[in-house]
């Protein structure tokens, strides 16, 4: 694991753990020793919030002991060991236990750190069927502002459902306990809604065939529903076998991701780092979550001191990427699919009579063709309404026009030939440029005659011209202006580089077409190039964009967590150390990062006048979409941040 040397909540990062101690029912002094150990093992491991399961203090399956005054006295007891404990360390730990406040015995959640009892939670919903039988024990709590008790050892404490702990950074915690979560509107919506960004459940929830999905399932989804960290920690070894099992399953999810996760009957422990910063932003961003219920809540104060801290979560190098194959394949389906939807509807509103672009052998023109040849079978016509030109001119290699020719003839579509170097020829003769000076005007000249060779022939015969820039493209301003960045749909606008990658390498997997297969590896063995310079003397690619651009896997790393979450340079550059720990050195990752801002921001006017395309993913340039920027914005300000690393 990379030691980036940041400081823990500095980049919004909180390690959080869940942990499900064995135990022995009704045995308080030798659970509160379990407690105590783990909270100091995970001291140790820079773990700021820690997580013990409902009535972890007692054990859950006590029963009708839960109504002597012994054990409840014992109870107290191990919770002063626990407070004591906590003193010297930099945590705040939740662990349940039943407590008698206001005349009435509650299943509680107490919240300690650095040697206080700083609140107690009760439980709102009980379970009183099938398996389950709180209320004989137990009273539900009623939603309502926090107030002081008076405990059965003396002690006075805040009680009540409605608390908000204030951990720092940004890192506002609420607790619900167990059938909380279960309720049709769980008690954790509203302390989401009052600015809670971690919600901490404390379960013993028994194992029965198929609950465990379900119970995943649930913590998932209420995470992405309330952009919310959510920490849910379940009672296991020690609980009675009399009537239940339970299987300590832990999980922490993060917005409706999975992030670290105990197996049922595992280890009984789930670690990892949260990220306080990516859910304000998501909140910020969503115009759904209003806070509505910030009134009547108590603030109490529980300070964690900053710590050394290196990353342990995963950082995907290829965010756009799904990491399962089965999903990666499902994902680009689908993606083809809403390309070729897409472009069909607007086939078939405009009245074309066919579909035309260029081919060139290369990735995009390549994904491009298959959107399009998919998009006439969806409006039930031939693949030869599909009118593919290639157009060699003095950067062309052998490699790509056999492969341009190869791909149509292997898809069934119209294929033809304009051979544009006479014409550029004229066209320097015209503007007075030397034809010898490799310089951007020699480039840009041949993809703008191309542009004019495609619209112009789309106009004779009643056609519409089908882009082929994608995403990264657009971000980068790899596209030359009314050039190849103009089209009449761009079909991969919303299609990162890194993906498209793979949806051409899914469509090589699936198909049964071994012609088509064949072309498509070739296709994905060549170096990405523009191909507007003379090619080397072997006749190979001389011009290769990643040598001039950078890497695309970066780019696109960076444009995930630029335009998705919004997050600073600094944090971008921490993340990107993290992903290609051992692959690129942190002096090349901060070299193509301020290339990335440069280019983004510089290019922006390119983007502001983008034909239509659809989108794909959580990510798109589209001016009418997802991204409005003003085209002479300055990017100093993130430049600056970069300077100082």
């Amino acid at each position: 694991m990379v030691k980036d040397g940041m400081q823990s909540m500095k980049d919004g990062f909180l390690r959080v753990a869940a942990v499900s101690p064995a135990l022995r029912v009704a045995d308080c002094a030798y659970n509160a020793q379990q407690i105590i150990g783990a909270m100091q093992v995970y001291a140790k491991q820079d773990v700021q919030l820690l997580v013990f399961p409902e009535l972890c203090v007692t054990g859950y399956t006590c029963g009708d002991l839960f109504l002597q005054r012994t054990l409840r006295q014992g109870a107290l007891a191990a919770l002063r060991e626990i407070v004591k404990a906590s003193e010297p360390l930099n945590m705040a730990v939740i662990v349940g236990l039943p407590v008698q406040a206001d005349g009435k015995l509650y299943n509680c959640a107490a919240i300690v750190n650095g040697g206080r009892l700083c609140g107690l939670v009760p439980k709102r919903f009980l379970p009183n069927y099938a398996e389950f039988y709180e209320l004989r024990h137990f009273a539900s709590a009623t939603a309502g502002p926090a107030h002081p008790v008076r405990l059965e050892d003396g002690a006075g404490v805040q009680f009540g459902t409605d608390i908000l702990f204030d951990l720092g950074g940004g890192a506002a915690l609420a607790v619900e306990i167990c059938e909380d979560l279960w309720a049709p509107v769980p008690p954790s919506c509203a302390h989401a809604l009052a600015g809670a960004t971690v919600i901490a459940n404390l379960s013993a929830s028994d194992e029965t065939v198929g609950k465990a999905e379900y119970r995943r399932a649930l913590v998932q989804n209420q995470s992405a529903r309330l952009l919310c960290a959510y920490v849910y920690a379940d009672a296991g070894h020690g609980e009675s076998t009399t009537d239940m099992t339970f299987a300590g399953h832990d999980i922490i999810a993060e917005n409706g991701t999975v992030l670290a996760e105990s197996a049922p009957f595992g280890a009984g422990a789930a670690v990892t780092e949260v990220d306080i910063e990516r859910l304000t932003q998501e909140r910020v961003r969503s115009t759904s979550f209003v806070p509505t219920a910030m009134q009547g809540y108590a603030h109490i104060a529980v300070p964690l001191t900053p710590c050394g801290l290196a990353l342990t979560r995963a950082v995907s190098p290829a965010p756009f990427v799904p990491q399962d194959d089965a999903e990666r394949a499902a994902r680009c389906q689908l993606i083809l699919r809403i390309q070729a939807e897409g472009l069909a509807r607007r086939m078939e509103h405009t009245g074309a009579k066919c579909a035309v672009m260029g081919i060139s052998g290369g990735l995009d023109s390549c994904l491009a063709l298959l959107a399009a040849v998919r998009a006439c079978r969806v409006l039930g016509r031939p693949a030869d309404d599909v009118t593919a030109i290639t157009m060699p001119c003095f950067g062309t290699t052998g490699r790509t026009r056999s492969n341009a020719e190869a791909l149509c003839r292997a898809l069934g579509v119209t294929f033809e030939q304009v051979d544009i170097a006479a014409a550029v020829r004229q066209h320097f003769a015209d503007i007075k440029q030397d034809p010898d000076r490799y310089d951007v005007t020699f480039e840009n000249a041949q993809a703008r005659m191309r542009t004019l060779v495609l619209m112009d022939w789309a106009n004779r015969t009643g056609g519409l011209v089908v882009g082929t820039g994608d995403l990264s493209e657009l971000a980068l301003g790899w596209a030359t202006y009314n050039g190849d960045h103009m089209s009449m749909y761009g079909v991969n606008a919303g299609v990162p580089k890194t993906l498209v990658r793979h949806i051409v390498r899914t469509v090589a997997d699936t198909t049964e077409n071994a012609a088509l297969r064949t072309v498509l590896l070739d296709i994905l063995d060549t170096p990405v190039s523009p191909e507007l310079l003379p090619a080397a003397a072997d006749g190979s690619i001389a011009q290769q964009t990643e040598q001039l651009v950078g890497p695309y896997e970066l780019h696109d790393f960076f444009l995930y967590y630029v335009l998705r979450h919004g997050f600073a340079p600094r944090k971008i550059y921490r993340l990107a150390r993290v992903a290609f720990a051992g692959q690129y050195a942190d002096a090349v990752l901060l070299h193509w990062l301020k290339n990335f801002y440069r280019r983004f921001f510089a290019q922006q006017f390119k983007r502001s006048c983008l034909p239509d395309g659809p989108k794909v993913g959580s990510v798109t340039l589209s001016p009418r979409g997802d991204w409005r920027m003003p085209s002479d914005a300055s990017a100093a300000l993130w430049l600056a941040e970069l300077e100082t690393l």
